[in-house]
């Protein structure tokens, strides 16, 4: 419809535009018929004139004196003629008078060449009895222009006889530029031209301009006719010939432009309301979809808005609970007095609610209570005015259900876990008290056979075999308590350790082993290392699972020089959280090294590439360390075996 009603309105515009074109064209067309028409009855008259003027020139007798003198008075007073004759019956030159105006026309060729128009002349002028013309013909000029002359025929009669004639010459240019108003000259250009175009002689304006417009009128003399054109040009083309026309198109122009603002100002507003539209069912969609209640009131506490969700949360329908105050019907009657007080002290503006929100408890329509979280935000219009507040309410009933069964679920986990730890302690002990159980074996049977030998000497070797019993015993005992104290979940009792004592606590079960596996064992510990704090028993307990998991490996990679190296070395760059130092511990062995399937497996518990073993010792061993703050790895061996390092904290120094 905008684009037809615009098609047509600019069609209208374009019909007025063209229409007064048209308009304009006509008139001036009108104008030029018109001036053309009055030229022609100027020169008409003129003409009728002049050949009065003539007549009276011969009237009566005319002497040769006074003929001379009166045509020379013409000729000055009509500059459209160039000569005046008198000449016989038979049309010899009796008086001659020339215009003052210019030159002699026929001193250079001479009267001879136009004599056949002035017999034409004279005979249609005898033939008819009155005056006739003849064809114009051109004449040059010593200037080298030339003019184009017509002649004029007076038969004179006497007594009914012909005596002779008077014939007047008429230059066709000064004719034009006499016998016509001067203004049309100024502005249009005026021409004689022939029946078929020819143009005679001109006079007027050069051409000027892109429209032209063209009037021709006959001059019919007798014995010659000519027509007479007139011919106006007009710079640029006048679009508005008057007022009322402009008026007119510039009231279309301002409707096109109206209409168009209109027609951009409509699809714009369509725009808008389609983006509303569709936002408000995005809205209507997001907040039917929601499981949260959103509750928008007044400053006057009214709920002027409630979602779905709400509506279903408190078993109200929406007319229920739109527009009413306080007390609102899905408060409970025992809080209904609090939440009064707290509603009040939210409107009036003194308290800004916390942006995490706030329990409370709502009253479903049959009467049961559920708790829910009110958070509450100011409700701001376009204008930057809070016309209320607005809530978001959440069902939390499902949420403490949730977390009674969380914490049920938790204190059953925690049980669990208890056992597991009893049962993980269990095949720590067990792993553990091999050790020291084996070498109160192996000491035992020692000192049966050093018993038979009964010899000074043996006795000595008894004395330190029993006390060494009595040392793996006790450690034995330091290794119960500390899985106890493990499994009560407790700090371990970590004391300041020299790093060689825990290393030589270790060195006899490792040079017996080492002993029967054929392995040289190399101890390389500094003097004036700073004391460890940790749990002697286990950490001990950490060096001797790493030496012999690593003459177990040198054993079954059958090596022929087997080596084991021990050493401790105060930690480069390991300075940590207040300065304290670290000391390092490292077991380096000469092996196969640990393939790289194993490796990512290596301290997962369970896990064991040994035939008889549980996989726990390395998996326990890193855990105390991790417990000490320490860092438990490993890394190839150059040329070939492995290094396994740990670390331990030292005991901090004024």
């Amino acid at each position: 419809m905008w684009i037809s009603l615009g098609v047509l309105v600019v069609a209208l515009l374009a019909t007025l535009v063209w229409l007064a074109g048209r308009y304009e064209a006509s008139q001036a067309q009108s104008h030029v018929e018109r001036d053309a028409a009055d030229a022609l009855s100027d020169i008409r008259s003129a003409l009728t004139r002049n050949v009065q003027s003539l007549q009276a020139l011969q009237a009566g007798p005319p002497a040769r004196e006074t003929w001379v003198a009166e045509a020379d008075r013409l000729l000055r007073r009509h500059r459209e003629w160039v000569t005046i004759e008198w000449r016989d019956a038979l049309l010899e030159p009796v008086l001659t008078a020339e215009t003052p105006y210019r030159a002699p026309v026929f001193a250079r060729f001479g009267r001879r060449n136009s004599q056949a128009e002035v017999q034409l002349a004279c005979a249609n002028a005898r033939r008819i009895s009155g005056p006739a013309y003849a064809r114009s013909y051109f004449v040059p000029q010593a200037d080298g222009l030339g003019l184009e002359l017509m002649e004029l025929c007076l038969p004179l009669v006497t007594a009914g006889q012909l005596t002779g004639y008077v014939v007047a010459t008429y230059s066709l240019t000064e004719l034009l530029a006499s016998l016509i108003g001067p203004q049309l000259g100024r502005s249009q250009e005026i021409s004689f031209t022939e029946a078929d175009g020819t143009r005679l002689a001109m006079h007027g304006l050069a051409r000027r301009g892109t429209r032209s417009f063209t009037a021709q009128q006959l001059l019919d003399l007798p014995g010659n006719t000519m027509v007479l054109r007139m011919d106006s040009w007009r710079s640029q083309p006048d679009v508005f010939p008057n007022v009322l026309t402009a008026l007119v198109t510039a009231m279309s122009i301002a409707l096109v432009t109206v209409l168009f603002l209109l027609a951009h100002d409509t699809r714009r507003r369509l725009r808008v309301e389609q983006d509303l539209a569709d936002a408000l069912a995005f809205r209507k969609a997001m907040e039917d979809s929601l499981v949260t209640g959103l509750r928008a009131r007044d400053l006057q506490g009214r709920t002027t808005y409630v979602n779905p969700a709400f509506c279903q949360m408190v078993g109200f329908m929406p007319d229920e609970l739109l527009g009413r105050g306080s007390p609102a019907p899905y408060w409970p009657p025992e809080f209904s007095d609090d939440y009064q007080k707290r509603q009040d002290v939210r409107l009036s503006g003194r308290h800004v609610p916390p942006r995490e929100g706030h329990e409370s408890v709502f009253m479903r329509k049959d009467g049961t209570r559920f708790p829910v979280l009110i958070i509450e935000a100011p409700l701001i219009n376009a204008h930057g005015v809070q016309t209320g507040w607005m809530s978001a309410v959440l069902d939390i009933s499902e949420q403490r259900r949730v977390e009674e069964l969380s914490r049920a679920s938790q204190d059953r986990l925690q049980a669990t876990a208890r056992l597991a730890t009893v049962g993980e302690m269990a095949s720590l002990l067990s792993h553990e008290l091999n050790q020291p159980l084996a070498a109160i074996a192996s000491y035992a049977t020692g000192s049966v056979n050093l018993l038979k030998q009964s010899t000074p000497h043996a006795l000595a070797d008894i004395e330190m075999a029993m006390r060494r019993i009595g040392e793996q015993a006790e450690r034995a005992g330091r290794v119960i308590k500390s899985v106890h104290d493990f499994v009560r979940r407790r700090d371990q009792d970590r004391q300041p350790v020299d790093p060689r004592a825990l290393v030589d606590a270790v060195l006899p079960l490792v040079n017996l082993q080492a002993r029967k596996l054929g392995v040289r064992v190399e101890v390389r510990v500094p003097e004036a290392l700073p004391l460890v704090l940790c749990d002697r028993t286990m950490v001990e307990q950490v060096l001797l699972n790493l030496a012999r998991n690593a003459m177990q490996a040198m054993d079954e990679a059958r090596v022929a020089d087997p080596a084991l190296q021990l050493q401790v070395r105060l930690a480069a760059g390991s300075e940590r959280g207040g300065g304290r130092p670290w000391v390092e511990f490292s077991v380096a062995d000469c092996g196969p090294g640990i393939p790289e399937e194993v490796k990512q497996q290596l301290f997962t518990p369970f896990f064991t590439t040994k035939a008889e073993g549980m996989g726990l010792g390395l998996s326990l061993c890193r855990t105390v360390v991790e417990q000490h703050g320490g860092f438990l790895g490993f890394e190839p061996q150059a040329p070939q075996g492995t290094i396994f390092r740990f670390t331990l904290p030292a005991q901090a120094t004024d």
